[in-house]
């Protein structure tokens, strides 16, 4: 088995500083944290469970986790499995600092100073899709605090992770159930939160790739955003039906959906247009088994919450990158005979 006196021979460093990596204690040049990672992952170096554990303990952990709020109930199951790790990781005398935001890049930037100030070791963000944060996120990772990314992910970003859905691969799913329950000319209405939360995006791209290739009769009339508030969803998607109805078919590919559906029972096309949406909340799933909605596509929010957690634990205890920098949850569609 590997030691820390063998990393640090072949690093070309101290033992000292093999330590100060592995555990995330104290500054280390982000270059040099890095070679000594990849020397570790390597050599399949694996450190003392039980030292790791009475480091932890003393250590008096700090994690933060910043989600998206607003009205989305999905995060209500995201927070579950945050919540199941915060009751694990008191054991270990680490403790969790919440905070939800809505959609807005100040909001998240704010959230993020707050936890700092607060001398978190690491956070779980669930980014807001801007070049600011991708910069914030890396400006955090050279001062030795990491991020995994959860639900939604960001580009160009030092994150040491992802957690969550494979968002294109997600929409192409939409697509194909669409195209398999439709017949005839199709005019179909995109409703998203925001187009700047990528994962959002992701989904309309995988969604409209897949039409392009598969399925001309469907034909994308129009996109809106409803911002995942269920009360701005019902009314952005009654102007859209109302100024375009030829609409026979919609996708939702974030939350909002019962305010968008709500929409559709006010204006008595229930029967005329097939929806396909995503996750399987309380509402969502009652509109399945009224045949309302078609299909959904689900992702397990519990499991994101509480793998998320898991990998900034396991980083900032034992100094071990997680075996995927992709951490993709499996796409479970649902209809109203098994959902």
């Amino acid at each position: 088995m590997a030691t820390i006196k063998e990393i640090a021979e072949l690093s070309g460093v101290s033992r000292g500083t093999v330590d100060r990596v592995l555990n995330n204690r104290g500054s280390v040049s982000s270059k040099t944290a890095e070679k000594v990672l990849e020397i570790a992952k390597a050599l399949d170096y694996r450190p003392n469970r039980a030292g790791l554990t009475l480091a932890a303990q003393k250590k008096r952990l700090k994690l933060g986790v910043i989600l998206f709020g607003n009205s989305n109930p999905f995060f209500d199951e995201v927070m579950k499995g945050v919540r199941y790790q915060e009751e694990r990781l008191a054991g270990y005398n680490c403790s969790i600092l919440i905070r939800q935001i809505s959609y807005d890049v100040s909001g998240q930037l704010a959230a993020i100073e707050e936890l700092l100030s607060q001398e978190v070791h690491g956070i779980v963000l669930a980014p807001y899709n801007a070049p600011v944060i991708a910069e914030k996120i890396n400006a955090l990772y050279d001062m030795g605090i990491p991020v995994v990314t959860v639900n939604t992910d960001i580009e160009h970003s030092r994150r040491i992770a992802y957690v969550g859905s494979n968002y294109f691969l997600s929409g192409e799913t939409a697509g194909g159930l669409m195209g398999l329950m439709t017949k005839g000319e199709v005019q179909a209405g995109i409703v998203l939160g925001s187009q700047q939360v990528l994962c959002h995006t992701d989904r309309v791209a995988g969604f409209q790739s897949c039409i392009e290739k598969k399925y001309p009769h469907i034909h994308v009339t129009a996109t809106i955003q409803n911002q995942d508030d269920e009360v701005e969803s019902f009314h952005v998607t009654q102007t859209l039906l109302q100024n375009h109805p030829e609409i026979n078919a919609l996708y939702f590919a974030a939350g909002g959906v019962y305010g968008g559906c709500k929409a559709v029972i006010a204006l008595r096309r229930e029967h005329t247009i097939t929806i396909i949406t995503h996750d399987r909340v309380d509402t969502t799933r009652c509109f399945v088994l009224d045949g309302l909605i078609s299909a959904t596509i689900c992702q397990q929010p519990f499991l994101q919450g509480s793998k998320s957690l898991d990998i900034l634990f396991n980083y900032l205890t034992a100094g071990e990158l997680p075996e995927k920098e992709l951490n993709y949850v499996a796409a479970d569609i649902r209809i109203a005979e098994n959902i």
